[in-house]
């Protein structure tokens, strides 16, 4: 059976990410998650807080294809320093992404309805699927608003 993205299942889940106490929420196309390819939409809204990460160990691949709104995909060095913001939204030309394995990245969302297509190399087990960095606020920490806030005002000023 073919697995359609239709604008109603964008709208729906755009609007269960608005209520979402994370302000995002995906839909799995894989049927496991031992699948070798994991493909999903992945509806991000403004203000959601993903704690910059990188796949390594095991080596992963991660692909975002903007479907509507706007993302920002953030590249970091090492240390933390954002190196490379990557706007995608139809409208300026840039649709996709692809971040090698071992990339430190995060994604800030600027525009509400934010709908990308994720493909990502399974197979999905949670405890090795990041690698998280220790220098950026964990989910749900204190300091995750303003590290966002901040990171958003150096994509705007730069």
């Amino acid at each position: 059976m073919p697995k359609i993205i239709s604008r109603k299942l964008l709208n729906e889940l755009s609007q269960k990410a608005i209520q979402s106490p994370r302000k995002r929420l995906n839909h799995n196309f894989h049927d496991d998650l031992a699948d070798p390819i994991n493909r999903m939409l992945n509806a991000f809204e403004p203000g959601t807080y993903i704690q910059p990460h990188k796949h390594e160990n095991p080596d992963k691949r991660e692909v975002f294809i903007v479907l509507r709104g706007s993302l920002v995909v953030v590249i970091f060095d090492e240390l933390g320093i954002a190196t490379d913001f990557v706007l995608l939204e139809p409208a300026n030309g840039n649709h996709a992404v692809e971040i090698p394995p071992g990339i430190w990245h995060n994604v800030i969302s600027l525009e509400t309805g934010t709908v990308v297509y994720e493909i990502k190399d399974g197979p999905y087990q949670q405890i090795s699927d990041k690698n998280f960095a220790s220098w950026a606020p964990k989910e749900g920490d204190r300091g995750c608003d303003e590290y966002l806030r901040k990171l958003t005002d150096q994509y705007y000023n730069r």
